[in-house]
């Protein structure tokens, strides 16, 4: 359930989607990444999303390997605020993380497929664009 939503976000925003985009970071901070969409279209280094499918549908756990992994990619890619979501495919969680100072937050509402799917939608493409 989660790829056919980000294709179809990915189609609409005309942004590139990377599935298991490798990222290091340092020796001890690496991994590959489930979903990275990137709108090259906003700025000179453009926005990126990023999207986590929890393991075995834990949506605690896997917030925390959002807030590790939004980390890394701030890093990497020097931005100062990024958007990342955790879902575990019709159950999704957003999270923001602010470098400066470093500061993850993590939205409460849950968003569900189908019954959210329009909601989803928006929030997804106002955050990509």
């Amino acid at each position: 359930m989660v790829a056919p939503v980000l294709s179809e976000l990915a189609r609409f925003c005309k942004c590139h989607m990377r599935l298991e985009y490798p990222l290091q970071v340092s020796s001890r901070l690496k991994g590959n990444l489930d979903y990275l969409l990137r709108n090259m279209n906003t700025d000179e280094r453009g926005k990126n999303f990023l999207v986590v499918e929890a393991k075995n549908d834990d949506l605690s756990k896997g917030f925390t390997q959002l807030s590790a992994e939004l980390i890394a990619l701030a890093i990497a890619e020097e931005q100062d605020i990024l958007y990342g979501a955790v879902t575990v495919g019709d159950t999704w969680r957003f999270g923001l993380l602010e470098q400066q100072p470093l500061h993850i937050t993590q939205d409460i509402t849950l968003y569900r497929v189908p019954d959210d799917l329009d909601v989803l939608m928006q929030i997804l493409i106002g955050i990509i664009e």
